[in-house]
């Protein structure tokens, strides 16, 4: 039976929804719309959801706008400061907090390029407090940063260059920043997604990785990632799904032609799904062609979000003047 890859918890909670009415077990969800943002809150607290849903126990939040694609100055500010305030609600709260941003991903590959370009645009400071031997400051944290490619490029398993790198800096938090793939094409590059449960790499698009986690690393671990891609397989299931809508408005109720179409099942589907594909001898990953400055906005959002949220003293007015 065909299942759209998605790296999304909102996603995966959709598509127990779509079979089951009614509350999932082990599942709690709320919604918040500020503005043309709606903020979606999915909590995994017992293992019944996760066999449910198939995400890690923990929090998951997404930040929904289609504003995300064309963002101006304005939006971008306040993007970044909701992003900060959710980030805040789950960063361990500690005084003088060391804190390791690790951007995944291919610089070279522009739908792949979020993390280093977030990694770009960090306060890095923990050279600063080794350099005056400080141990803590009332307006910064203790902030370091690496974008360690992918293993394609240096030979060398992503998970292994982090737990070495945490094993030495020693940060009490690691925040993570990837490309993420969405099973809708109306998310992609629109939606913002938290989590207190790390994340494997390549997931969404069956290319996994060692997972980056509390339990892999030490400490605790910040997952923030956009779907930048979804793959074609997805994308055709979508495009089938909107036209047997359309076409069942359009038929007769209780038409043999309108019965038909509301008894395709997932199985026909996906022997459709299949056939079309099957020239191309490989499932194809599929992006916006705008995804250039895309990728370029959500970095900026993203970095300055975090950078509001681990320093004390830093507000939107530093980041913009210094940071970018």
């Amino acid at each position: 039976m065909f299942k759209p890859n998605t790296d999304l918890a909102i996603e995966a909670r959709e598509l127990y929804s779509e079979k089951t009415s009614g509350e999932i077990p082990g599942v709690t969800m709320d919604n918040e719309e500020i503005e043309d943002v709606l903020i979606t809150r999915v909590e995994v607290f017992n293992e019944t959801g996760v066999s449910i849903i198939g995400k890690p126990i923990g929090k998951y939040i997404t930040l929904e706008s289609n504003s995300l694609r064309k963002a101006d100055a304005d939006f971008k500010d306040e993007m970044s400061k909701l992003l900060a305030k959710e980030l805040r609600r789950i960063i361990p709260q500690k005084d003088d907090i060391k804190v390791l941003v690790v951007g995944l991903g291919n610089w070279d590959v522009t739908p792949d390029a979020l993390g280093p370009k977030v990694v770009s645009k960090i306060f890095v400071t923990r050279h600063l407090f080794q350099m005056y031997n400080k141990e803590g400051d009332v307006d910064l944290s203790e902030v370091s940063a690496i974008s360690p490619g992918v293993m394609g490029t240096t030979g060398l398993e992503t998970g292994e260059v982090i737990k070495g790198i945490v094993d030495n800096s020693k940060p009490d938090l690691v925040i993570v920043v990837d490309a993420l793939a969405s099973r809708k094409m109306e998310r992609v590059n629109a939606t913002i997604q938290i989590s207190t449960t790390g994340i494997t790499p390549g997931s969404g698009v069956g290319n996994k990785r060692k997972a980056l986690n509390r339990e892999t690393l030490g400490v605790p671990v910040i997952a923030i990632g956009v779907p930048t891609v979804v793959d074609a397989a997805t994308l055709t299931n979508d495009t089938i799904d909107k036209v047997i809508d359309a076409f069942s408005r359009q038929a007769k109720v209780g038409s043999q032609f309108y019965n038909m179409l509301r008894e395709l099942k997932e199985e026909e589907k996906y022997s459709l799904i299949t056939e079309v594909l099957e020239p191309y001898s490989a499932n194809i990953i599929v992006t916006p062609k705008e995804v250039d400055e895309v990728i370029v906005n959500l970095s900026q959002i993203i970095a300055n979000g975090i950078n509001i949220a681990v320093h004390p003293g830093i507000d939107l007015k530093d980041v913009n003047r210094y940071l970018n």
